[in-house]
């Protein structure tokens, strides 16, 4: 009898760790918490868990991130609290790609995998890279800028912020191709930065109209916030409705209201939700010792006023976020 009772208590013991080993709490940490961007992210991640859970694995996904685009220590404290928690694992949108070096690796040398999402780190540590080819992004950008052009005018292209990889990489990968394959488009501004948000993208737009708004044809802004804002800024200056080709980067609402009035003429598309639910099911996979691939490519397009309303790209610009982050 005492010897079936221990097998009976071992048997137990042993359903009850297997139980524990399929549970696991997962930190997704994002740049930032207000744009619709992050918000697609976080609807993704959510899709991930659900799924999950239909498979008999409980992942409990906790959304912290700093509440702006530019405060860098806030998002380092946030990677440093959950590593302090023990979380199963992070999935991390780095602010910058040499400044959560630190957090990240520690986070390793504690058995914490870091799946990296959205914007590159400078570092070996995390067991997978889950995002767009931003490079690409931003060449196809200017290949459609350049093609709007016919091959000639004054472009001016709004940076997003210093340290931020993926927006460097578009910004980079936009101007290798204007150099190489539109030798006659002038390049009126290559160096300002539009900054964490909407209002401080549209008054450096402003500056920047003030200065070269009768000479420009084109523009190129690298991400979400500073296409908004100089979106607003066209407007106010009366060079919005295609007297200006203007082309952006990433949907988001008002985006996608001046596509549909004509006042851009298309931008760059990513999958924000796949991401996010791709980074989850990563940093699952290598929780349980499967192997996961190191660079893991989400995906980029071009939407136009022509293809918005495409099942492809209309999915893109309207992602069901009611069906998960309510």
């Amino acid at each position: 009898m005492k010897k079936l009772l221990c097998l009976l208590t071992l048997a137990i013991a042993g359903v009850t760790v297997a139980a524990a080993a399929e549970t696991y709490r997962i930190a997704v940490i994002p740049k930032g918490t207000t744009h619709e961007f992050w918000k697609s992210i976080n609807a993704g991640a959510i899709k991930a868990q659900r799924e999950l859970a239909t498979q008999g694995i409980t992942v409990n996904v906790i959304w912290k991130g700093p509440l702006k685009e530019d405060d860098r220590e806030a998002q380092v404290q946030v990677v440093e609290n959950f590593v302090g928690q023990r979380v199963s694992a992070i999935v991390l949108a780095p602010l910058d790609r040499r400044g959560l070096v630190a957090p990240v690796e520690t986070a390793a040398r504690g058995k914490i995998p870091v799946v990296i999402i959205d914007s590159s780190l400078d570092s070996k540590a995390p067991v997978s890279f889950v995002a767009t080819d931003n490079r690409e992004g931003g060449r196809i950008a200017a290949r459609n800028l350049g093609k709007l052009l016919g091959g000639k005018g004054n472009v001016i292209l709004l940076r997003y912020q210093v340290g931020s990889a993926s927006t460097e990489d578009r910004e980079e990968g936009f101007l290798e191709v204007m150099k190489k394959d539109f030798p006659e488009v002038k390049l009126l501004s290559t160096d300002q930065h539009a900054g964490p948000t909407r209002d401080t993208a549209k008054r450096v737009a402003e500056t920047l109209l003030n200065r070269h708004g009768r000479q420009v044809n084109g523009i190129f802004a690298s991400n979400e916030s500073s296409a908004t804002g100089m979106l607003l800024a066209l407007r106010d200056a009366g060079l919005a409705g295609g007297k200006v080709k203007f082309v952006g980067f990433d949907a988001g609402e008002t985006l996608n209201a001046g596509l549909k009035a004509g006042d851009m003429a298309g931008f760059v598309v990513q999958n924000p939700m796949r991401m996010g639910y791709l980074g989850v099911k990563t940093a699952v996979a290598a929780l349980r010792g499967e192997k996961v691939a190191p660079v893991v490519d989400t995906g980029v397009g071009f939407v136009t006023k022509e293809n918005m309303n495409t099942p492809e790209m209309a999915e893109l610009l309207n992602p069901p976020l009611d069906q998960y982050l309510k």
